[in-house]
């Protein structure tokens, strides 16, 4: 039996997943078909199938973490950033890290078919809330220790506002998957200054009381 190159087969599998998103996201998924895939990447059916068993898995493929391309995950991105000693810095990078999709022309469309499809499929809805707790939890455990360290306002509570963060960051993808004019890129800089203005304590002095 001929022993497969891991490095080759990962760089084929990215290959087949970078060629099914692009119809994920243009057509959605029940309207994409396994030969439209194959053809895209240049395939045929059998030899998709030694990658990927169905349709189904190759979607679900999407949305694992399977690390960036100097192999560190984004739940390992995520257990750095909790540590780090800076957390109002490291919640900026959690937020740069989370919002890097966004820059992607295809991911806003896909993550939105996503949505879509997780009503319809249990194993995918859990796929995806098992990484939105993940992000939760990383927001929320760096807000927390922001707080404690004086560079947040003390008085919001860390879970609520890490919903709240998220939402926003949410909505950057939303916008660019159903406004053509919307420019993530160009929008980062706005959504970082709302986070600084919503979380960050008010000077002591920028309310006077009243004579």
């Amino acid at each position: 039996m001929r022993k497969v190159d891991p490095a080759k087969h990962r760089a084929r599998r990215q290959y087949i997943l970078h060629a099914a998103a692009q119809l994920f996201a243009a057509k959605g998924f029940e309207r994409t078909t396994t030969a439209e895939i194959c053809k895209a990447a240049g395939m045929s059916s059998g030899n998709l199938f030694h990658y990927f068993p169905n349709k189904r898995a190759l979607f679900h493929a999407l949305f694992e973490d399977d690390g960036a391309d100097d192999g560190e995950s984004k739940a390992e991105r995520l257990a750095r950033a909790q540590a780090s000693d800076d957390p109002w810095v490291a919640l900026l990078d959690v937020v740069e890290l989370l919002t890097a999709d966004a820059m992607n022309p295809v991911a806003p469309a896909l993550v939105m078919e996503a949505v879509v499809q997780a009503h319809r499929d249990p194993e995918l809805d859990a796929l995806l809330g098992r990484d939105n707790a993940q992000e939760h939890t990383a927001v929320a455990t760096l807000l927390a220790k922001a707080a404690a360290a004086g560079q947040i306002d003390p008085a919001l509570d860390p879970h609520d506002a890490a919903a709240w963060v998220l939402a926003l960051i949410a909505s950057l993808y939303t916008s660019a998957a159903t406004d053509p004019a919307f420019r993530p890129a160009e929008q980062l800089p706005v959504l970082r200054l709302i986070l600084q203005r919503f979380l960050q304590a008010p000077p002591l002095d920028a309310h006077p009381p009243r004579a």
